[in-house]
C-alpha cells in the first residue's frame, strides 16, 4: 500500500483489514457499548406511541448531522418547516430537511431490501437532490481549513465501485467480528472511498443507524453520533486519518464504541425526560381541564412540537372550533406557548423543544 495526501489513494485496502481488530481494550469497550446499546433499544420500546421519538430525534440528528458539514439552521426554524409544508424557510433547512427525508427513505428501505450500494445512491440523491450518483471527474481532493490537501479519495468510477462492492460484501458477510467493531469499520471504509462529490459525510452517518437496525441491535432509528462527533471533532477526524495513514485501527473503533455507549445512554435519559413531561402534561391535564383530556392529544403535541389545529382536525380529535379550543386552553394552562407567525396560529411545546435541543 502506498499513500501520498494529494494522489488518489487507489490503494485504499480492501476489506476485511489485514489487522487484528478485536484487541484486548477493544473487547472490553464493546460489552460496555453493547449492554448500553440494548438498554436504550428496551427503554424506547415504553414510549406510548414511538413517533414521538422518531420524530423528535431524527430532526435533531439532522440538524447536527448537517451542522458538521457547516450547514446550520435554528431549531425554530426546523420544527416549524416540518410541522407546515407551505413554510419555505431558507436553504440550511431545507437542506437538512431532506436528510430526515432521506434518512426515513433508507428505513423504509430495509423492510424489503439489504443495505447496498444501491441504496446508497438512493439517499445521496434524496439529500442533494441531484441525479449525479457515483464520482466520475477527477480532482475530488479533502481539504482543512486552510486549504491544504489532507486526503484525495480513490478516483474512477469502476474503482470506486469495486470498492463499494468489497464494502457491500463485509457488511453482510459472516466473518465473526463484532457488529459493533464492523461499524467501525464500515464508516471509516465509505468515508475514505469517498464516492460522491457532495453528502458522503451524511450519506455515512445515516448508514451507521441503518447498519444498526439491519443487525436488529435497534428496533428505530433512535442512535445517532453527530452530536458526540461534534463534541469531540479533532478525535474523530485523528481517528480516520491514523488508519489511512498508518493502518491503526484500535484508536478509531475505540472512538466509535464509546460513541455508541455515550450516545445511547445521552439517549436513554431524553427519552425518561420526555416520558416525565408527558406525564406532567397529563396530570396538569386530568386535575386542571379533564373534559379535554385524551391520551391522543397530549401524544399530538408532542409528536409535533409546532402544533397547529390542522394536526389536531387531521388525527379526528376535534373539528376546527373545537380543536382551537383545546390548544388555547393548553396554553392557557402554561403547557404550550402560542406563536403567531403571519397568517399562521402555532402553539410551541417550549419544554419538549428545550429537552431535544
Amino acid at each position: 500500500m502506498t499513500f501520498n495526501r494529494t494522489h488518489p489513494f487507489n490503494d485504499l485496502p480492501l476489506l476485511p483489514p489485514d489487522t487484528e481488530l478485536e484487541t484486548q481494550p477493544v473487547l472490553k469497550k464493546v460489552i460496555s457499548a453493547a449492554r448500553a446499546l440494548a438498554e436504550l433499544k428496551g427503554v424506547a420500546d415504553l414510549i406510548p406511541d414511538q413517533r414521538i421519538l422518531i420524530n423528535s430525534i431524527i430532526l435533531q440528528e439532522a440538524r447536527l448531522s448537517s451542522e458538521i458539514e457547516n450547514i446550520v439552521t435554528t431549531s425554530d426554524d426546523l420544527y416549524r418547516a416540518a410541522s407546515d409544508k407551505l413554510f419555505q424557510g431558507d436553504p440550511a433547512t431545507k437542506e437538512v430537511l431532506r436528510y430526515r427525508e432521506a434518512l426515513w427513505y433508507g428505513f423504509d428501505a430495509l423492510k424489503s431490501r439489504p443495505l447496498s450500494t444501491n441504496i446508497f445512491i438512493e439517499l445521496v440523491k434524496i439529500i442533494r437532490q441531484s441525479d449525479s450518483g457515483i464520482r466520475r471527474g477527477p480532482g475530488t481532493v479533502i481539504a482543512n481549513s486552510a486549504g491544504e490537501v489532507i486526503y484525495s479519495p480513490p478516483e474512477g468510477e469502476s474503482i470506486i465501485r469495486d470498492k463499494l462492492a468489497n464494502l457491500e460484501a463485509f457488511i453482510h458477510a459472516e466473518n465473526g467480528l463484532d457488529p459493533l467493531v464492523k461499524l467501525a469499520v464500515v464508516h471509516y471504509q465509505f468515508e475514505a472511498i469517498h464516492p460522491f462529490t457532495d453528502g458522503n459525510g451524511r450519506t455515512g452517518r445515516i448508514i451507521n443507524i441503518l447498519y444498526l437496525v439491519e443487525k436488529k441491535l435497534l428496533d428505530l432509528p433512535i442512535l445517532y453520533l453527530s452530536n458526540y462527533i461534534i463534541q469531540k471533532k479533532s478525535g474523530y477526524y485523528l481517528g480516520l486519518r491514523c488508519i489511512t495513514e498508518e493502518q491503526r485501527w484500535e484508536q478509531w473503533i475505540l472512538y466509535v464504541l464509546d460513541a455508541i455507549e455515550t450516545t445511547s445512554y445521552q439517549t436513554i435519559e431524553r427519552i425518561s425526560t420526555i416520558r416525565a413531561l408527558m406525564n406532567e402534561f397529563q396530570d396538569s391535564i386530568q386535575k386542571q381541564v379533564p373534559k379535554i383530556y385524551s391520551k391522543d392529544l397530549i401524544e399530538l403535541v408532542f409528536q409535533h412540537p409546532y402544533c397547529k389545529i390542522q394536526f389536531l382536525i387531521d388525527a379526528k380529535i376535534a373539528q376546527r372550533q373545537t380543536a382551537s379550543q383545546y390548544l388555547q386552553t393548553l396554553a392557557s394552562l402554561k403547557l404550550l406557548r402560542p406563536l403567531r407567525k403571519g397568517r399562521d396560529m402555532y402553539y410551541v411545546n417550549d419544554d419538549l423543544i428545550k429537552i431535544l435541543s
